[in-house]
């Protein structure tokens, strides 16, 4: 099935792309979450929207790139969070937490979507998460999340 992705897929593509996948991954995983739309000739319209908005938000150079990737790993990131007495956490931290702990510190915005983590932080301690700046740079990030 043919799908135009309005968010960027890791492994897939970014927002605008045209991308051809299996009919029950688009189905069921990527248009229900308003990840991709059906493609059509009417759609063609809306990826040269989508990849102007993409433009616009999108770190332009790798240069660019360096310099956020600088700044956010110079930040020390706290995050408070409810927990039991064993250490575990009430849910997990999300990459939307991540993100708002990271202005609140001093560093620079960073879209929710961009941060990737490895597994589901559950536990109290410090934990790496990456921050995908552009294809081709990536920031690490440590978050010590700690008992509120």
């Amino acid at each position: 099935m043919k799908i135009i992705l309005t968010h960027e897929v890791s492994g897939l593509g970014a927002a605008g792309d045209v991308v051809d996948v299996k009919d029950g991954y688009a189905r069921n995983y990527l248009i229900p979450r308003k990840f991709a739309i059906r493609w059509t000739k009417g759609g063609e319209k809306d990826v040269e929207q989508i990849r102007r908005a993409r433009k616009i938000h999108e770190i332009q150079t790798i240069e660019q790139a360096n310099q956020v990737k600088a700044q956010l790993e110079g930040v020390k990131v706290r995050l408070a969070v409810r927990s039991g007495d064993a250490g575990r956490l009430f849910g997990s931290v999300t990459p939307a937490d991540i993100a708002s702990a990271i202005k609140a510190s001093g560093g620079p915005e960073v879209d929710k979507r961009r941060i990737e983590l490895g597994s589901p932080i559950k536990t109290l301690g410090a934990h790496e998460t990456s921050v995908r700046l552009h294809p081709e740079v990536a920031a690490k990030v440590n978050v010590e999340v700690v008992a509120a």
